[in-house]
């Protein structure tokens, strides 16, 4: 395998499954997370990690992270565009317009703007091109109650993933999007124990081991770029999704 990679949101769940997934297949992987010692503790001493922490939303801190990877290896083959976060919780009428915009900053424009620095670097190196893959969600299928702001980005992300792999045809350029649900980490804890559904019950959900993730991301990743995967769904198989409501 080999190549290089840049994932973002790196410090814990399924951005740490994946970064590990990815350094096992011999990529060089640049961890990006806004904790420096969580980072660290994902890249547990491999060589081959490089730990740069980083606020996805400034365009600034973006840049020096693409910089700073092409300064290094001298390309970016992959970038997992993983960062994210389930924002504020509430009818519509009852969320914060700060919160809006902070969901949309990290959720969306934050994708946005590694997707920009990633692109131009693909543009540019020799062998031209790589592979963006986007997290999704099965948000960017079907809402759950109370999640207008995290449901609205991921639905967004998709036609970011659209309009990337369209762009990206004339500079060998895939990107595809994996849309995951209920996998089990730090930040869907609380699934397990209860979620609230469409009739306004409060259930427990199924959730499904997070290295599958890193599985299917490997397989997404490590594809010649003639074949793309555009979209893929991985779920614990009897979440309430299909016929969620």
């Amino acid at each position: 395998m080999g190549g290089v990679a840049v994932v973002t949101g790196a410090g814990s769940g399924i951005g740490r499954q994946v970064a590990r997934a990815l350094l096992g297949d011999g990529y060089r992987v640049a961890l990006v997370g806004r904790r420096a010692a969580a980072l660290e503790e994902t890249a547990d001493g491999v060589a081959d990690a490089m730990v740069h922490p980083a606020d996805v939303t400034d365009p600034a801190q973006v840049r020096a992270v693409f910089e700073a990877v092409a300064s290094r290896w001298g390309r970016v083959d992959v970038l997992f565009n993983n960062a994210g976060t389930f924002g504020p919780a509430g009818d519509p009428d009852e969320i914060d317009v700060e919160a809006w915009h902070q969901t949309v900053a990290v959720n969306l424009t934050g994708a946005f703007l590694c997707a920009r620095e990633a692109f131009r670097q693909m543009k540019r190196q020799d062998p031209r091109g790589g592979r963006i893959i986007n997290n999704g969600s099965i948000s960017a299928h079907a809402p759950r109650p109370g999640s207008v702001a995290y449901t609205a980005t991921k639905h967004a992300i998709t036609g970011l993933t659209k309009s990337l792999s369209l762009d990206g045809r004339p500079h060998d350029i895939a990107c595809g999007q994996i849309d995951i649900g209920n996998a089990a980490t730090e930040m869907t804890a609380g699934i397990a124990r209860g979620a609230r559904q469409a009739d306004g019950r409060e259930l427990p959900e199924p959730t499904f081991d997070a290295r599958h993730v890193a599985e299917a991301v490997r397989y997404m990743a490590g594809l010649p770029l003639s074949a793309n995967v555009q979209f893929m769904t991985v779920t614990a198989t009897k979440m309430p999704f299909i016929g969620r409501g």
